[in-house]
């Protein structure tokens, strides 16, 4: 069976490496207590974490180190680190490869270029579940340029993709599009535009695509186009593979089986044998189920309402799609709030076809906060009950794996 993978790339908490590791237990006590009796460090690991950006620093914080010997004390568990990344920051791992030496990985395979390159490890990971062959990898991009690192390492990985002999989508939201504005000219980074452009041309050389879908109403607001009467929404400065959509049409790329990735986001090789989760949908839809994790304060970023809309669109296509709100994203539900425009859109969506909403009980408690009873449609979930919406496939779903994305 293949590998769960994590890829995170954000600052981790020691919440958020909480939560994770009960999941685990939950996937190997409750759904795989044989692995338990037949462990092996030889046998493939059963979730690999992929850890780059600020996400490394992790590895060496005092207070979240006992958390990853905790992950690494569990069957069947791998941490591939980004070797350029730790380098550059001087994090150390000693401790942790220590005493699990074969379970931390901080070395790279090397790309053409004769670096070692993260990303090919990455992307060679998702080239090989993905069939037919010649595949396609996605890339959902949510952060602005320059002000983000995670944007100027946005080539290397599809330029790793490319080499994999995989072609790309990429996917600009919220200021992910940003990335896409032509006459970019930085004087101290990488030209990401001119990057783009160069990849689309390297991937027309080897008979692959290379697609950059950008959210129309994102690239409005952001006055990259304009609103014509005959002609709709038309580009006036962008790069030149940039196509304009509507949010329901990128998400309509996203009924495709390919693993679509992002800065920070999870793919589940879900169980579908004899079991039927509690939570389940009805029996519909054909792409990979989606399941979007709020995880931010509501009203200092635009991620919750977009996370939102996101989610609206993909359900909006036969996309079965969760939205749990967990950590600080539980804030949006709040009954004290004075700001009810996320919890009237909320409401309004309950019940819609393909759509369901989640909080994460532990997250209410940590806060001390209660969910806003009216809104009934947001069902409360333990640590069992998210182990059995991520590691379970809805009925009558035939993907092979599960997206999440961390909003």
């Amino acid at each position: 069976m293949a590998s769960h993978f994590f890829l995170l790339r954000d600052a981790l908490s020691p919440e958020r490496l909480g939560w994770m590791e009960e999941l685990l237990k939950f996937y190997f006590l409750k759904l795989n207590p044989q692995s338990f009796l037949h462990a092996s460090k030889e046998r493939d690991a059963a979730f690999i974490f992929f850890l780059t950006g600020d996400a490394l620093y992790s590895l060496q914080d005092p207070s979240m180190i006992e958390l990853w010997e905790n992950f690494l004390s569990l069957p069947s568990i791998k941490i591939v680190c980004d070797q350029e990344e730790l380098a550059l920051r001087g994090i150390a791992t000693e401790r942790l490869k220590m005493k699990n030496p074969e379970l931390v990985i901080t070395h790279n395979s090397l790309a053409l270029n004769g670096r070692p390159s993260f990303w090919k490890d990455v992307t060679r990971y998702a080239r090989q579940h993905d069939q037919p062959i010649p595949s396609t990898i996605g890339y959902l991009h949510m952060a602005s340029p320059y002000m983000n690192r995670s944007s100027g390492i946005l080539p290397d990985c599809l330029g790793a993709a490319l080499e994999s002999h995989a072609s790309c989508d990429l996917y600009c939201y919220l200021d992910g599009v940003h990335i896409c504005h032509d006459g970019q000219n930085p004087v101290d980074a990488e030209n990401i535009g001119n990057d783009l452009e160069n990849l689309d041309t390297r991937a027309g050389k080897r008979g692959l695509h290379f697609q950059i879908y950008v959210s129309a109403r994102c690239a409005e607001t952001r006055g990259y186009c304009i609103r014509d009467q005959n002609e709709g929404l038309v580009p006036v400065c962008t790069i030149r593979p940039v196509k304009l959509r509507e949010l329901k049409d990128i998400a309509t790329q996203f009924r495709s089986n390919h693993i679509i990735i992002s800065e920070n986001c999870a793919s589940f090789f879900t169980k579908k044998e004899n079991v039927k989760q509690s939570l389940g949908f009805d029996e519909r839809g054909r792409g990979p189920p989606i399941t979007i994790l709020v995880t931010r304060h509501p009203l200092s970023a635009e991620y919750a309402s977009g996370a939102l809309d996101f989610a609206i669109a993909c359900a909006s296509r036969d996309i079965q799609t969760s939205v749990i709100f967990i950590e600080d994203g539980v804030y949006a539900l709040s009954k004290a709030t004075t700001s009810n425009k996320l919890q009237e859109t909320i409401d309004a969506a309950s019940g819609s076809k393909n759509l369901q909403f989640f909080v994460f009980s532990p997250s209410l408690s940590a806060r001390n906060i209660s969910k806003n009873p009216k809104l009934t449609g947001v069902i409360p979930v333990s640590i069992a009950d998210l182990g059995n919406l991520l590691f379970f496939m809805p009925t009558g779903v035939v993907a092979s794996h599960q997206r999440i994305f961390f909003f």
